[in-house]
């Protein structure tokens, strides 16, 4: 996540996902992100699924650096920004810089993407082409497709690269050379942050989950496993929860499980932020036409009468199972189970009252002697 969000290109308005409740995953510059979605009035619920990690010692990059420059390639391919910017860092800390400058003066550098493409050009170097889908599978494509057999190839590694990929690297090329800046670790075990937030995935309390890397989303899944909660959690992004990806790389995952992420037209930051505002907006809030005025539930805020109610989270689950009725009427059973801890129906009775005078307005919750509750509509 390295683009700049432009907060007037995307409409800013700070009540766009107000009562939202957004987990995010990602790890690296995940604070410009939250910022940008708690501006609109978002909750967020933090959990890094995986965390970028330097190496605790650089000499690995350094060795690997040296046989690079040593072979002087006839292709790089550079995959992250964020790699190259680690990668040349290093070796200016070891006083190779302006050698793999040179060594790399002559070769055809393929970049990944725009960024991969700036942080070739911050070293002072060009490229000379960029994978059509911005995907490591496919700069590969190009240079296989591209390009005769038998050369010195070397690839920038971004923390995730699938040992099949070099594999056809390896099978048309002579001489295949990698360099691994950086890798992806698993959380801290005391981090309790991804368990909370599947718990609450499970549960109700998510509104939408954002992905920025598909080991991120791989990381959610094994933890969730490791839970016991995997089929629940697959589950809730059925149905309940919205996932957001910000690119086909990032969805596939996602999408081999059936799931179907919304993902922005252009794979970046500021255009997936405009996509879960309008998506959440336009297809998260249930709307109910009532005999005191229109309602909507939007998250955890309740629209009545002009005004915007924030709900606690049992009042939210009460009142989100009486406007999914429709106006029906839901049985006590099936309420009192909303209840944590309980289903005593004084305990049931006691939060019905509760969020009857949250929402101050008298008879919109009806009920349904010896049956339940319903919205009265």
């Amino acid at each position: 996540m390295t683009d700049t969000i432009d907060e007037r290109a995307l409409g800013f308005r700070p009540d766009q996902l107000e009562g939202f409740r957004i987990g995010v995953t990602s790890d690296r510059r995940s604070g410009d992100l939250i910022d940008a979605l708690e501006r609109r009035g978002a909750q967020v619920v933090h959990a890094p699924t995986l965390r970028i990690a330097n190496s605790q010692s650089d000499e690995p990059v350094i060795a690997d650096t040296r046989r690079i420059i040593e072979a002087r390639p006839d292709v790089l391919l550079a995959t992250t920004a964020y790699g190259v910017r680690r990668w040349f860092e290093v070796a200016d800390a070891a006083g190779l810089g302006e050698e793999l400058v040179d060594a790399l003066a002559e070769t055809a550098i393929l970049v990944r993407g725009p960024k991969a493409r700036g942080g070739i050009r911050a070293a002072g170097l060009n490229d000379v082409g960029m994978s059509p889908e911005e995907t490591t599978g496919s700069l590969i494509d190009t240079v296989l497709a591209d390009y005769p057999s038998g050369l010195t190839v070397a690839v920038q590694m971004h923390g995730f690269l699938a040992s099949e990929e070099l594999d056809r690297l390896r099978a048309a090329h002579t001489r295949v050379l990698t360099v691994e800046p950086y890798r992806w670790i698993q959380p801290d075990s005391s981090d309790e942050r991804v368990s909370r937030l599947i718990e609450a995935a499970c549960g109700g309390g998510l509104d939408c989950i954002m992905f920025t890397s598909a080991p991120a989303v791989h990381a959610l899944f094994s933890a969730a496993e490791s839970l016991g909660r995997l089929d629940d959690l697959i589950d809730a992004m059925y149905g309940a929860v919205v996932t957001a990806a910000v690119g086909p790389v990032t969805a596939a995952p996602l999408i081999a499980l059936g799931i179907e992420p919304i993902q922005p037209e252009r794979y970046r930051m500021g255009a997936l932020i405009r996509l879960v505002c309008e998506h959440l907006e336009q297809d998260r809030v249930a709307r109910l036409e009532t005999r005191h005025g229109p309602l909507g539930l939007r998250g955890t805020v309740v629209e009545l009468e002009g005004r915007r109610i924030s709900l606690a989270p049992t009042a939210h689950t009460i009142m989100r199972t009486l406007v999914r009725a429709g106006g029906s009427v839901v049985g006590r059973d099936r309420l009192a189970a909303c209840l944590p801890g309980t289903d005593d129906d004084h305990a049931l009775e006691v939060a019905v009252s509760r969020l009857r005078r949250t929402l101050g307005v008298p008879g919109l919750i009806a009920t349904v002697v010896k049956r339940g509750y319903r919205i009265d509509v």
